[in-house]
């Protein structure tokens, strides 16, 4: 899976998010391309983002870095911050910025 950021490693680890837990990637809901984080949207595409629309969160949206599981929005807000697949822990902080990506 392509996943867009800057300064990006194998795991979707980004100059902007680059600790341990760091291993996701959104599909922007505006453009449907993976980026590691909104900066390295802000920074590498040419619109706004916009946050996937609760009737849309059963929609594969969320990609672990760690083993390329895809995920919907709706199974990524209920997997208790780690990967249902591989069990890769995930960056409890996110949801302070769920508001960027997700319709609260």
């Amino acid at each position: 899976m392509k996943v867009l950021g800057l300064d990006l490693d194998p795991r979707t680890r980004c100059a902007h998010w680059h600790g341990p837990r760091d291993v996701i990637a959104i599909r922007m809901h505006c453009c449907g391309v993976f980026y590691a984080c909104k900066d390295c949207h802000d920074a590498l595409a040419d619109h706004a983002p916009t946050p996937w629309p609760r009737a849309k969160w059963d929609e594969k949206a969320v990609l672990c870095g760690a083993c390329g599981h895809e995920m919907s929005v709706r199974d990524y807000l209920r997997c208790g911050n780690a990967c249902p697949a591989c069990a890769a822990q995930f960056n409890p902080g996110c949801s302070e910025h769920y508001h960027f990506y997700f319709e609260v």
